[in-house]
C-alpha cells in the first residue's frame, strides 16, 4: 500500500523521474480538456441539447449561484478559477474507481501546489479590485502592527487548505485499502461509492474555500464602491 502516489515510480531515465502523481495529473488535464472540446464544439442555444451541454450548463450555472451567494459579488471574474480548481480535484478523485489509479490529490505536492495557486489568487484579485495600495492597506489595519498576523494568517490557511485536501484523500484510500484486504467481499462496492461521495465533497469544500479567501480580500471595495454608488444616487 502506497501512502502518495509520489512514491510509485513510472519511469526513470538517469535523474528525471516519472512518477505516478505527475503522470496521473498528465491524464486528468488531457481529460479536462478533451470533454471541454467534446461538450463545446457544438452548442446550442435551442430547445434540443445535448446531454454534455446541459451538464455543463447546470454545473457552471451552480458554481455562479455558489459564488454570488458566497461573496456577493459578480461570479464572472472568479468562475474560471474556481470552477478549474473544482473540476480539476472533482475528476482526480472520481476516477479513483478506476483500477489502477491514484489521485494526483493524494499527494502533498499536488495539493500544496493548488493551495499556493489560491495563496497567489488572492492578492491579485484584491488588486485587481482595489488597487496596490487598497489591498496591502488591510494589511496595516486596525494597526501597523498587525502586519505580522496578517502575513502568519496567509501563510497559515494556504498550509491549511494543502494538508486539509491532502489528509483527506490519503486517509480516505487508506481506509479503503483496509477493509478491502479486510473483507473483500462486502466492502468494495459501498467503499467505492462513499470514496466518490467524499471525492466530490472535498472538491466542494477546497472551491469554497478558495471563494471565501477571495472575496475576504475585495468584499471591502465592493462595499465602498456600493456605498458610493448609493450616496450619488440619493
Amino acid at each position: 500500500m502506497h501512502i502518495s502516489p509520489d512514491t510509485i515510480r513510472i519511469w526513470q531515465w538517469g535523474s528525471i523521474t516519472l512518477n505516478a502523481t505527475i503522470l496521473f495529473t498528465w491524464v486528468i488535464m488531457a481529460l479536462i480538456v478533451f470533454g471541454s472540446w467534446l461538450v463545446t464544439r457544438q452548442l446550442s442555444a435551442g430547445p434540443n441539447l445535448s446531454g454534455g451541454q446541459n451538464l455543463l450548463e447546470v454545473l457552471v450555472l451552480g458554481m455562479r449561484d455558489q459564488i454570488r451567494q458566497i461573496s456577493g459579488q459578480n461570479p464572472d471574474p472568479y468562475l474560471p478559477f474556481v470552477g478549474t480548481l473544482f473540476i480539476f480535484i472533482a475528476v482526480s478523485n472520481l476516477l479513483s474507481i478506476v483500477p489502477g489509479y491514484h489521485p494526483p490529490t493524494g499527494s502533498l505536492s499536488t495539493t500544496a501546489a493548488l493551495a499556493i495557486c489560491v495563496f497567489v489568487a488572492v492578492p491579485l484579485y484584491g488588486i485587481r479590485q482595489e488597487g496596490l495600495w487598497g489591498y496591502l492597506r488591510h494589511y496595516f489595519q486596525p494597526s501597523v502592527f498587525m502586519l505580522p498576523f496578517h502575513i502568519i494568517g496567509e501563510l497559515s490557511r494556504t498550509l491549511s487548505l494543502a494538508v486539509r485536501l491532502f489528509g483527506n484523500v490519503m486517509s480516505d484510500t487508506m481506509i479503503v485499502a483496509i477493509l478491502l484486504s479486510v473483507a473483500p467481499l462486502f466492502f468494495p462496492i459501498p467503499m467505492k461509492v462513499l470514496g466518490l461521495l467524499t471525492g466530490l465533497i472535498q472538491a466542494y469544500i477546497f472551491a469554497i474555500l478558495a471563494i471565501v479567501y477571495i472575496a475576504s480580500a475585495t468584499e471591502a471595495q465592493e462595499h465602498q464602491q456600493s456605498e458610493q454608488r448609493n450616496s450619488s444616487h440619493g
